[in-house]
C-alpha cells in the first residue's frame, strides 16, 4: 500500500482494536461490505486451508509485525499483549502450512513464504480499505483516494495541475504518489495497488489503456559544474567514451542507439532507477549521469550542471490505467479530467 508508516500504523491499529466507536449505520454498512469483500478475496486468492479462511484481522496483524520487525513493537501499536499476538501468528502459520518468520534475537525477518504473503496481504487489506472508503461517498460529497505512480519527470506538473483543480472542487479527495520505474509501476497497476501510472519513453503499454501527454523530456548529462565537459553547450557520444558513466536502469535501448555501440563497451560504473541518488554520485565526481532534464537541481549553489545530448534524445510521456478497471468515484473523476484534456 502507498501509505506513510505513521498513517499505516494508525489505520491497521484502528481496524484491529476491539470496540472501535463508529456511527451505527456506517458500522453496519462497512462491516457487511468488509465481510463480502473478504469472502471474495479469499476465494480469488485461494487463501484457504482445509476449508478455513484466513481472517482479515490476522493479515493485518501480520503486516504490522512485518513493518515493526518485532512482536513487541507490533503488539504495542495494536494494543495487544505479546502472547496474544504470538498465538495469532502461530495459528496463521498452521493455517497456511508454512513458516512466515525467522525469529532472531533482536528482529523478526520474513521467510520467502512470508515475503510472498506480505505482498498478497497488502493487496487484500488495501482493497478492503478502499471498498469501505468508497461507501463514504454520498450524492453530494465526493471523497476517496486516487493513487498515481510514475517515474521522475517534469511532466508530473501536468498531473499536479489536475490534482489542484480537483481538490479545489472536491476538498475530500486525496492523492497518493508513488515513484518508481516502468516495471514497478506496471506491476502495481496490474495488482490494483495504484490507479494510474506515468510512463516515460518507449514502454510496452499493450496491457493498459493509455493517453499520450503533451510533454517531451530531453536527455542530457548531469555533472559537476567545475568539470571540463560543463564548458560545452552539448554533449556528444564521443565526449563520454572512456569516462565513468552512470545510466538509468530502464534506458538501455535508447542509450545503445544514441551511443551507436554496445553499452558493454562503455565504462558504466553505476546504474539508477530514480535520479536523486544518481545526482549525488555526480556531485561527488564519481561519474557522468545520463538523465532527464528538469529533475535534479542545477542552480549555482547545487554544484551540478546539465548539458543536453547531441544529437538530441527525448522521451515521450504517457499515462496508463488497467483495462476494464472498476474505478472508485474519485478515480473516475480523475480519469474524466485527463480524458477531457488529452483524450
Amino acid at each position: 500500500m502507498i501509505l506513510s508508516t505513521k498513517r499505516m500504523r494508525a489505520r491497521i491499529a484502528d481496524r484491529c482494536m476491539q470496540g472501535t466507536s463508529q456511527s451505527g449505520a456506517y458500522k453496519r454498512t462497512s462491516g457487511a461490505i468488509g465481510k463480502r469483500v473478504q469472502a471474495h478475496i479469499e476465494r480469488r486468492h485461494h487463501l484457504l486451508n482445509g476449508g478455513q479462511p484466513v481472517e482479515l484481522r490476522a493479515l493485518s496483524y501480520f503486516l504490522m509485525i512485518a513493518r515493526e520487525g518485532t512482536i513487541s513493537g507490533a503488539a504495542n501499536v495494536l494494543h495487544l499483549s505479546q502472547p496474544t499476538l504470538s498465538r495469532q501468528m502461530q495459528e496463521l502459520e498452521r493455517e497456511l502450512g508454512c513458516t512466515l518468520f525467522e525469529r532472531g534475537k533482536r528482529r523478526i525477518e520474513l521467510t520467502e513464504a512470508g515475503m510472498r504473503l506480505r505482498s498478497r496481504a497488502e493487496e487484500i487489506v488495501d482493497l478492503v480499505d478502499r471498498t469501505e472508503q468508497e461507501f463514504h461517498t454520498t450524492p453530494d460529497t465526493l471523497a476517496g483516494e486516487v493513487r498515481i505512480g510514475g517515474g521522475e519527470t517534469p511532466a508530473m506538473s501536468l498531473i499536479t495541475d489536475i490534482i489542484a483543480e480537483l481538490q479545489s472542487a472536491y476538498p475530500l479527495m486525496t492523492f497518493s504518489l508513488y515513484s518508481g520505474n516502468a516495471v514497478d509501476v506496471s506491476e502495481r497497476l496490474e495488482t490494483g495497488r495504484i490507479d494510474f501510472g506515468l510512463f516515460l519513453g518507449p514502454t510496452d503499454l499493450g496491457r493498459f489503456e493509455s493517453l499520450p501527454l503533451p510533454a517531451q523530456n530531453a536527455w542530457g548529462v548531469l555533472m559537476r559544474q567545475d568539470d571540463p565537459l560543463a564548458a560545452r553547450e552539448r554533449i556528444a557520444p564521443e565526449d563520454l567514451i572512456g569516462k565513468p558513466i552512470i545510466l538509468s536502469q530502464q534506458a538501455g535501448n535508447e542509450m545503445n542507439r544514441w551511443f551507436k555501440r554496445d553499452l558493454e563497451d562503455l565504462d558504466v560504473v553505476a546504474t539508477y532507477n530514480l535520479l536523486y541518488n544518481a545526482a549525488l554520485l555526480a556531485r561527488g565526481g564519481i561519474g557522468y549521469v545520463l538523465g532527464l532534464e528538469g529533475i535534479a537541481a542545477t542552480s549555482p549553489t547545487s554544484e551540478l550542471a546539465f548539458r543536453p545530448l547531441d544529437p538530441p534524445l527525448t522521451a515521450d510521456v504517457s499515462i496508463g490505467w488497467k483495462r476494464y478497471q472498476s474505478f472508485s468515484p474519485a478515480a473516475n473523476v480523475f480519469l474524466q479530467s485527463i480524458r477531457e484534456r488529452w483524450g
